[in-house]
């Protein structure tokens, strides 16, 4: 008989049912002493496992219910490239080569994919040599492949050696020193962020690294009234070692000097606080016909009298006029 053992009281009805049937073969005479003590050994051991299940009950039996379905994860939208502009076309200027190899690198760094392997980056940079010098030397670099049978520049680097051995100015260091120590790099007419441009590039080519000299090279050739506006600063001045500080209050002076130009000019142009108002015309008013004027009559001036030999009458009314006493 096979009892349930997973509830209390399926244990104690087989316990029950275990010492009852325990008391059945003590009182059978029939059954041999060997089967008794078989059967006793048997209840012993399954009275012992009751126990245990009495002591400690399983905990009840969770149900087998499949985990939960992982969520797949979502598609990740595909990255797209900017749009990576070609470099210009070279004809072997050298103030413009720096810009020309500048353009490459930057273009070979955005898109390395699209080159299998050195010497196409070469190849490709040399298809933008159109004219001047720059086509003359890519001539002369496939000539040699042609004599030789094998690619004169081996690598990317090699090329950028050579291309700034050829393009590149041959004495800019010294220019840049000569015209940082005169006056021709002096802001003049130009904005302080064209002269910033300017300088920096000059600074760049002459090596200058010390701060105190940058500085100084700086204040020099900016217009008289900005340098004196960042010197004479209250507080927040910047100082003599720090280019950077200097370059900041320049730019910002100068777009303050900008915008108020460009308000007077406006101002100028037209009056603040006054307004152009476009009055109605009147109505015209009708025309009335006046009558003729009369003809002004003009009365001419006697003649004045021509002298003549006079009246006897009035002569004698003279003389005794004379000739009476006073």
């Amino acid at each position: 008989m096979s009892l349930p053992l997973d509830t209390p009281q399926g244990i104690a009805d087989a316990l029950g049912y275990l010492q009852h049937h325990l008391q059945e073969l003590t009182e059978r005479q029939h059954v041999s002493e060997n089967n008794i003590n078989t059967t006793l050994v048997a209840l012993t051991v399954q009275l012992q496992q009751l126990a245990q299940l009495v002591a400690n009950p399983s905990p009840p039996a969770v149900p087998n219910t499949p985990p939960p379905p992982v969520p797949s994860p979502a598609p990740t939208a595909r990255r797209t490239r900017p749009k990576i502009s070609a470099p210009p076309d070279f004809s072997g200027e050298r103030h413009n080569g720096r810009a020309f190899l500048n353009s490459c690198s930057l273009y070979i760094r955005l898109a390395p994919e699209q080159f299998h392997d050195k010497q196409e980056k070469i190849l490709w940079a040399l298809t933008f040599f159109k004219d001047g010098c720059a086509t003359k030397w890519s001539e002369n670099v496939f000539r040699q492949e042609a004599n030789t049978g094998v690619f004169p520049i081996p690598t990317w680097g090699d090329f950028e050696q050579q291309f700034q051995l050829h393009f590149f100015p041959v004495n800019a260091e010294v220019d840049a020193i000569n015209t940082l120590e005169g006056t021709s790099y002096h802001q003049g007419g130009q904005t302080v962020d064209d002269y910033l441009d300017n300088f920096q590039t000059l600074v760049s080519d002459a090596g200058y690294t010390d701060l105190r000299t940058l500085v100084v090279k700086f204040r020099r050739g900016l217009k008289l009234g900005i340098q004196n506006q960042i010197a004479t600063m209250p507080y927040g001045r910047p100082a003599n070692t720090d280019p950077d500080a200097w370059y900041r209050a320049a730019r910002r002076i100068d777009q303050v000097r900008l915008a108020n130009e460009a308000f007077q000019s406006v101002s100028c142009s037209t009056p603040s606080g006054l307004t152009k108002t476009v009055s109605a015309r009147p109505p015209p008013m009708s025309m009335v016909r006046l009558p003729p004027a009369p003809p002004l009559l003009v009365t001419p001036k006697p003649a004045p009298p021509t002298p003549s030999m006079g009246v006897p009458m009035d002569v004698d009314v003279t003389r005794k006029a004379r000739s009476l006493p006073p």
